[in-house]
C-alpha cells in the first residue's frame, strides 16, 4: 500500500480503534511502551518527525495531552504529513507502521 488513499484508510482504522478504546485499555501496558496510549503517541511522533524531515524543518515533540486525545494526535500528525504529498517510499513506510500498530492494538 503506497498510495495516499490506502494510507488514509489504514490510518482511519487505527484512529477509530484508539478513539473508541476504553481509557483503561489505553492505559494498559503495551511492551515496549508503558501503555497503549504511549505507543500510539510514539506513532504520532514518528509521523511528525517524517513531516519535519520532508520540510527540512526541526523535529518537535508531540506533547502528552492525555490518553483520551491520542487518536486525535495520530489523525492530526498524519494529516500534516499527507498534506506534504510525501513520496511513495515514505507512504509505504507509514503504511507498514500503521498496519503494525493496528495489529498490535
Amino acid at each position: 500500500m503506497t498510495d495516499d488513499e490506502g494510507v488514509r484508510t489504514e490510518a482511519a482504522r487505527v484512529v477509530d480503534r484508539l478513539r473508541t478504546m476504553p481509557l483503561t485499555r489505553l492505559a494498559a501496558p503495551w511492551p515496549p511502551h508503558p501503555s497503549r496510549a504511549a505507543g500510539a503517541r510514539a506513532l504520532a511522533q514518528r509521523l511528525a518527525d517524517r513531516a519535519a524531515d520532508l520540510t527540512g524543518g526541526p523535529r518537535r515533540d508531540v506533547p502528552d495531552v492525555g490518553d483520551a486525545a491520542v487518536g486525535d494526535q495520530v489523525a492530526v500528525t498524519l494529516a500534516d504529513l499527507l498534506a506534504m504529498s510525501p513520496p511513495p517510499g515514505v507512504l509505504a513506510d507509514v503504511a507498514e507502521d500503521l498496519i503494525r500498530v493496528r495489529q498490535e492494538l
